[in-house]
């Protein structure tokens, strides 16, 4: 990443010394919790999958025997829970909020975990969804934990530039699909990270295409694949172009998704 592409509204161009990246600035966790990475999940645009990609990192590094949580940061359209089979309402420790844990062991915390009902909506505007993920970065016992993972909403809004400037993220993974828009998706949230002087530590690509059970022809359904020349481009690693499943599509709506098969490099992360 280059430093002098650093935020205009920095006081310096030298990312060492940026105003956004400087520890003084970040909002610090509760003082039992001992977190040491977070790692932010992000897109330039909705449906591509920053869920599933969440939660696919997340079992792949619990499998390692990592100790994983994840801040479902999309406050209106929250899913992760659903994706863990997590059902139930989180409880008030001494500690703070009591994330619920998958059987992976996965620590979870989700506004869907705090509503009576989960289908009912969640009418925030923007300033009060940034306060919500801050709640959920302070306000919770995670405990010890060797990864943080946060799936953020999409777009460059409220709730991605809360995480960036208030929260000691170490580093950004940008999900994207096999589209024609990709480059400017990518871009997007590419240049976000730039200017909030966070690395972007690998792309994946969803939906990268579709192989025949039968006869184990692939088809790109979606287009023909640009993500290596993009990644290429800005010399950032793609750690995953993972397929259609559906198979696991349907397995993941029921709690239960088994990513065995799905690859991804999570070295760097």
């Amino acid at each position: 990443m280059s430093d002098s592409k650093c935020s205009s509204t920095c006081t310096t161009h030298d990312c060492k010394n940026c105003s956004h990246k400087s520890e003084d600035n970040k909002v610090s966790y509760g003082i039992d919790n001992n977190i040491k990475k977070v790692i932010g999940i992000a897109s330039g645009k909705g449906g591509v999958g920053k869920s599933t990609v969440t939660s696919l990192i997340a079992r792949k590094l619990a499998d390692k025997g990592y100790k994983v949580g994840i801040l479902d940061g999309d406050i209106t359209g929250p899913s992760i829970p659903k994706m863990f089979g997590l059902t139930g309402y989180i409880d008030m420790g001494e500690k703070g909020m009591e994330p619920l844990v998958s059987k992976e062991g996965i620590k979870i915390i989700s506004m869907n975990l705090l509503l009576d009902n989960e289908e009912d909506p969640v009418l925030f505007r923007g300033p009060i969804l940034g306060q919500a993920v801050m709640q959920f970065w302070k306000d919770v016992n995670w405990g010890e934990l060797d990864y943080l993972l946060i799936d953020m909403p999409p777009g460059t809004g409220d709730v991605p530039l809360t995480v960036y400037q208030s929260i000691p993220i170490n580093g950004v993974v940008i999900v994207t699909s096999p589209q024609q828009l990709v480059k400017m998706i990518v871009m997007k949230a590419y240049n976000m990270a730039e200017k909030m002087c966070v690395p972007v530590v690998g792309l994946v690509e969803n939906y990268s295409y579709f192989e025949c059970e039968d006869c184990g022809r692939r088809y790109e359904i979606f287009g023909e694949s640009t993500i290596d020349d993009i990644a290429q481009e800005l010399s950032v690693k793609v750690i995953g172009k993972l397929p259609i499943v559906p198979a696991l599509a349907r397995s993941a709506d029921m709690g239960s998704a088994d990513y065995s098969k799905i690859n991804i490099d999570l070295e760097g992360i």
